[in-house]
């Protein structure tokens, strides 16, 4: 009986030491799981389609602006920030500087890059309701416009979860030797760049709720609605390994990068007003 006993505290104390390692071995990713299915993505992909979620919201564009973007990313560079291309073309949408999409340098900026395509997108006439494809090669005049349909599913997925449609839906991971120094105020100003400065960040005060009992390890996004507010929380766990972040929180949920792979868990005191970034 004791050496079941011991066997079993054994077996216990392995078990605890897995569930704990469980997320780490995964190596690195993302997932996004809606109701429409489930994609896996890298971690420069997922921080990727947060930023071109980020920049619909800031300019205030419709959800089928999102998809017609990630489907035309996925064809052009599987929503990859490619140093080049066919030609000069440079980017994730593959934007050539000759043809007047500005400088190599911009255009390898992932929010200049999708503000770029968003600005051309919206001069298209009824885009809105236009076949995806369609919509996409006016923009884009890319010698094979019919290839963009195909990446329309997928774009939808996309869009599910990042414009924040379906909250709680995309989930990032990596492993302990990939976790960089916290680099969080250049994370929020590259967060106000993507998503405009009308975004409110803050510290303790005002938007204090269920706050950490460190303030001073923590800023407040101030959540304008839940949409955007899930877009906002995206964006800041997509970005969480280059900025070390470790932990998101955002209306009853949190996320940490201790236990990425779990995605979004139950969190009573996350509040709904404002997403805590630590």
């Amino acid at each position: 009986m004791g050496v079941c006993v011991v066997a079993l505290l054994a077996g216990g104390g392995a078990y605890v030491a897995y569930d704990r390692a469980r997320p780490y071995l995964h190596g690195s990713g993302c997932e996004v799981r809606t109701t429409q299915g489930t994609m896996p993505l890298d971690l420069e992909q997922g921080a990727n389609a947060a930023t071109i979620a980020a920049v619909a919201f800031r300019k205030k564009l419709p959800e089928r602006a999102a998809v017609i973007a990630y489907a035309t990313a996925m064809q052009e560079s599987h929503i990859h920030n490619l140093p080049g291309g066919d030609r000069d073309s440079v980017g994730m949408f593959q934007q050539r500087p000759s043809q007047g999409w500005g400088t190599p340098d911009k255009l390898r900026d992932p929010v200049q890059a999708t503000s770029k395509f968003f600005d051309a997108l919206v001069h298209v006439k009824g885009y809105v309701d236009r076949d995806l494809h369609d919509a996409a090669q006016e923009v884009q005049r890319s010698a094979d416009g019919d290839a963009y349909a195909q990446h329309e599913p997928d774009g939808k997925l996309l869009a599910t979860a990042f414009t924040g449609r379906e909250p709680a839906t995309a989930r990032c991971w990596y492993p302990p030797d990939e976790k960089t120094t916290s680099r969080r105020p250049e994370a929020l100003r590259e967060m106000r760049r993507a998503f405009g400065s009308r975004l409110k960040v803050g510290g303790p005060g005002p938007l204090k709720a269920g706050s950490p009992s460190d303030p001073d390890s923590w800023n407040a996004v101030k959540a304008t609605n839940p949409r955007a507010g899930w877009a906002v929380a995206t964006w800041a766990m997509t970005h969480a390994q280059p900025y070390g972040l470790t932990e998101i929180r955002y209306a009853g949920k949190h996320w940490t990068a201790e236990a990425g792979h779990d995605g979004w868990i139950e969190d009573k005191d996350a509040p709904k007003d404002a997403i805590i970034v630590r």
